[in-house]
């Protein structure tokens, strides 16, 4: 798969967020399959997407908004709200994990909830709430995944997975801006996609430089 994949919302070429973002799942699961572990946002939380990877038999993390309704044992089986079946429980671990945005380590515990979507009363996708309390004064996290839960052992890798991925977050965000993807000044899409294709060739040549055998070429760029 390409590193990058550029679209967009006008003109002849035109097309949407959802269908270039199910077009991209399509392929990854054609090459990875369960191999890999996809790890999404809230933006991602809902049933059309849920739906889709589900039917796919892929793995993933989600982030589950704390408001948005699923099935547990603890209600009777009727739906309740993430942090309705997660309120009283007793956390199962505790660390200290680094925090990206505050640039310090945070006392964060965990424990695990099986669920299951609002509409699967057949209770035939299990499903795990992952809960991660990270102090007083944050919100907490609710990951929802297909990864079995079982103890703390199990959650934890759950947990840095979707820590991590402000990382990403933030080497795209130092892209776009690096590499003036976020405010091209052309108008026609032909002209935008030779101007990003080259923002892209760029990026590939300073990824390339984390080799270690570039290890030489690396140091004498930044001098």
């Amino acid at each position: 798969m390409a590193p990058m994949r550029w679209w967009t919302n006008r003109g002849p070429h035109a097309s949407d967020r959802r269908t270039e973002e199910g077009e991209l799942l399509r392929q990854g699961a054609l090459r990875w399959g369960q191999r890999v572990c996809p790890v999404w946002d809230r933006g991602f939380a809902g049933h059309p997407w849920l739906d889709e990877v589900i039917a796919r038999h892929l793995r993933f993390v989600l982030r589950w908004p704390g408001r948005y309704q699923l099935l547990g044992p603890r209600t009777g089986w009727q739906p309740a709200k993430a942090w309705e079946l997660a309120r009283g429980q007793r956390s199962w671990d505790h660390r200290r994990l680094w925090d990206a945005r505050r640039h310090g380590d945070r006392r964060t515990s965990v424990l695990a909830l099986p669920v299951w979507l609002p509409d699967d009363r057949a209770h035939s996708q299990p499903l795990w709430l992952v809960v991660v309390r990270r102090g007083q004064g944050q919100q907490p996290w609710y990951l929802l995944t297909s990864e079995p839960i079982r103890s703390a052992v199990d959650a934890w890798p759950v947990v840095v997975a979707y820590a991590r991925r402000g990382q990403i977050e933030m080497s795209w965000r130092y892209g776009k801006s690096a590499l003036a993807m976020e405010s091209p000044r052309l108008w026609s899409w032909e002209r935008r996609q030779k101007l990003l294709l080259l923002a892209t060739l760029a990026d590939a040549f300073l990824l390339s430089l984390l080799a270690p055998a570039r290890a030489a070429l690396r140091h004498w760029l930044l001098r």
